[in-house]
C-alpha cells in the first residue's frame, strides 16, 4: 500500500488476525477462484487517499459474479452487466438530481473525488456471496472506517442497510454525533429499495452537507465512456 493510508493501516499488518486472514485467502485462491483480482484488493485505499476522503459509501461483500469486482463497492468493471442494486442507486440519482445514468456500471469517477467506496469484506469466493466474512476483513475495514471518523475534516457517511447502519456506532464512538454526517436509510437492493432507499435523496444530501461545510460537491454524473479514470 503506498499511498498515505500505509502508516495509518501498517500496524494491522502485525497482528495475527492480519497473518491469518492473507493465510486463507491465498488457501482460497489456490483451491478456487476469488473475486476481486489480487491487484484489486485495496483499490478503494489507493484511487481514494486518506487526505481526500470526504466521503463514504459502505458495501458488505464484493460482487461474486465473474469480471464483476474490482474494488470499489457497488461498482462494477467497464462492459459488465449493471447489478440490480446499482440499478436501483442509479435511479434514485436520477431522481434526486436529475443525473441521466451511464450505460455502465463503472463508478472509479466518484471515488477519484473523494468518495471512499469501502466494502466491509475485501474479497469473495466465486457465486458464493459473503463466504469470506468473519475472517479477518471487518478487523481491518473497522479500523479504515475509524481512522475516517477520527479525521477532523468533515465527512459523509452513507450507510445502506442494515449492515452498514451498524458501522453508525463505530462512527460515534470515533468521533460523536456532531463532527460528521451520516446518511442511512434501506439497502438498494431490490428486496428493499421500496422500503425506504428510493426517495432518500443521499446524493443532493451528502452535496448539501459538504457545501455547508465549506467543501466543494460531488459531481455524481458518470461520464458516459466507462474507461474513464
Amino acid at each position: 500500500m503506498t499511498t498515505d493510508w500505509n502508516p495509518i493501516l501498517r500496524g494491522e499488518f502485525e497482528e495475527p488476525y492480519w497473518k491469518d486472514l492473507l493465510s486463507f485467502v491465498a488457501n482460497e485462491r489456490r483451491r478456487t477462484t476469488v473475486y476481486p483480482p489480487p491487484d484489486e484488493v485495496f483499490r478503494a485505499l489507493h484511487v481514494t487517499t486518506f487526505a481526500d476522503t470526504r466521503v463514504v459509501i459502505l458495501g458488505q461483500d464484493p460482487y461474486h459474479g465473474a469480471g464483476q469486482a474490482h474494488g470499489l463497492c457497488f461498482s462494477v468493471n467497464p462492459g459488465v452487466v449493471i447489478p440490480p442494486s446499482l440499478v436501483n442507486i442509479f435511479k434514485e440519482l436520477r431522481s434526486d438530481l436529475g443525473v441521466t445514468p451511464p450505460a455502465h456500471g463503472f463508478l472509479e469517477p466518484w471515488a477519484r473525488q473523494g468518495v471512499l467506496m469501502l466494502n466491509a469484506t475485501l474479497t469473495v469466493r466465486a457465486n458464493a456471496a459473503a463466504s469470506h466474512q468473519g475472517k479477518g476483513w471487518e478487523t481491518f475495514t473497522d479500523r479504515v472506517i475509524g481512522a475516517v471518523a477520527a479525521k477532523d475534516q468533515h465527512v459523509v457517511f452513507i450507510l445502506w442497510g442494515s449492515y452498514a447502519r451498524k458501522k453508525k456506532a463505530l462512527i460515534l464512538d470515533v468521533a460523536g454525533d456532531a463532527r460528521h454526517t451520516i446518511i442511512e436509510s434501506a439497502h438498494p437492493s431490490p428486496l428493499s429499495a421500496n422500503n425506504g432507499f428510493f426517495g432518500s435523496k443521499p446524493f443532493s444530501r451528502t452535496n448539501n452537507a459538504l457545501v455547508e461545510h465549506a467543501q466543494a460537491p460531488i459531481d455524481w454524473a458518470l461520464p458516459a465512456d466507462d474507461h474513464v479514470g
